[in-house]
């Protein structure tokens, strides 16, 4: 966020004036001022699994806390002051809240340090960078990186409801699980029905599996084995409610 020397000038009295009254209403003028600041490096941690969103309240909790503890009478620039304390909150976040499994700190910041290197890589070298290429340019070892690579495994654990980043209207790993096979019920059914079934006369288990699997109406029943489709709805009748009292002993 540029400055001119004026706004600066101008600044720097509201610091003073705030630094001696703690007046809420200087500290917030001087927040606005520089909100700026706080969503662009925000911005810059953008892309490593965190909504922008989240990222600009972290850093406006660090331009807050940066607002409350700068010292004007040490001559200091108010951004310079500041930069490191909203960073420092940006990484806090990263490090205390990002990660679903409990992952030692020394490899959490290993993890955010190797990401930015193999970004950079990526972009300078056209593709991918090795893992001897990522260990050089981050001066560690080979295991290290693998190490820091493994854990990233443990950030963010994703929502099964949580769609392709690419995809607002991909139905999530849940949908892609699957859903339960209709043909389950149905089969278990058939294991239960089967012999009660077989135990009708042959015409009126040709008539349940002409209706109830072929799809045939009463009059194409009728039509098919030479009878009256008043016939058939009796016959239908009495063999579904001795289906039901075979089923049901009691």
């Amino acid at each position: 966020m540029a400055l001119d020397r004026a706004d600066k000038k101008a600044l720097m009295i509201v610091f003073n004036d705030y630094a001696t009254t703690r007046d809420s209403a200087l500290r917030d003028q001087l927040i606005e001022a520089h909100i700026g600041l706080a969503e662009y490096l925000a911005r810059r941690f953008a892309n490593r699994g965190e909504p922008l969103d989240d990222l600009v309240q972290v850093a406006s909790l660090g331009l807050v806390k940066a607002v409350e503890r700068f010292d004007p009478a040490r001559g200091l620039e108010f951004t310079t002051f500041a930069t490191p304390t909203i960073v420092g909150e940006l990484k806090r976040h990263f490090r205390d809240k990002g990660w679903a499994v409990r992952v030692p700190r020394r490899v959490q910041e290993l993890h955010l340090r190797i990401t930015r290197v193999i970004d950079d890589l990526s972009n300078e070298l056209g593709r991918s960078p090795n893992v001897d290429e990522i260990a050089l340019r981050a001066g560690t070892t080979e295991d290290e990186v693998i190490e820091a690579i493994d854990a990233g495994s443990a950030y963010r654990s994703t929502s099964l409801d949580a769609g392709r980043s690419d995809d607002d209207e991909s139905p999530g790993l849940l949908g892609q699980l699957g859903d339960l096979d209709p043909e389950l019920a149905r089969s278990e059914l058939r294991t239960t029905l089967g012999p009660l079934i077989a135990a009708l006369p042959e015409r009126e288990q040709v008539m349940l599996y002409l209706r109830f699997y072929e799809g045939l109406t009463q009059s194409e029943i009728a039509k098919r084995l030479g009878i009256s489709q008043m016939h058939v709805s009796r016959l239908l009748a009495r063999s579904l409610q001795q289906l039901r009292e075979l089923g049901d002993p009691q």
